[in-house]
């Protein structure tokens, strides 16, 4: 069992910049055998894929991310960030913190290749 705990969100205005952070813990296996994502789920909206690292620090983006939000591991710490810049009122969400033990392949963006989930962060851009 691995648990997930998210961190760092909050309320900025649009054009700003928020780190999350996901914290790992409780499993017997490395958590640098991990693959993990970030997912986010606005009101009303179904919860969507917005970036994932693989075990080899291979990273994956939505494209409504992409040039704007960065995810990065630190294997020493079990934690895994995403640095999101050049924030808009529509990245407001709920943002979920995944694991899978699988090696991510071509349904990286599938919610149902995760094992492990977090309790989600609340990020808010204001207009």
């Amino acid at each position: 069992q691995v648990l997930l705990v998210e961190s760092g969100g909050g309320l900025v205005q649009a054009g700003g910049s928020l780190r999350v952070s996901c914290a790992a813990s409780g499993s017997g296996r490395a958590f640098s055998n991990y693959a993990m994502g970030w997912f986010r789920q606005a009101p009303g909206k179904e919860r969507e894929f917005v970036a994932a690292i693989n075990w080899s620090s291979r990273t994956y983006y939505a494209d409504s991310v992409k040039g704007r939000f960065t995810i990065s591991r630190d294997n020493a710490k079990n934690t895994v960030y995403l640095q999101m810049n050049s924030l808009k009122p529509e990245d407001t969400a709920v943002y979920y913190c995944a694991a899978t033990r699988d090696t991510l392949g071509a349904n990286y963006y599938a919610s149902k290749e995760y094992n492990y989930w977090g309790q989600g962060t609340q990020v808010t851009v204001s207009s």
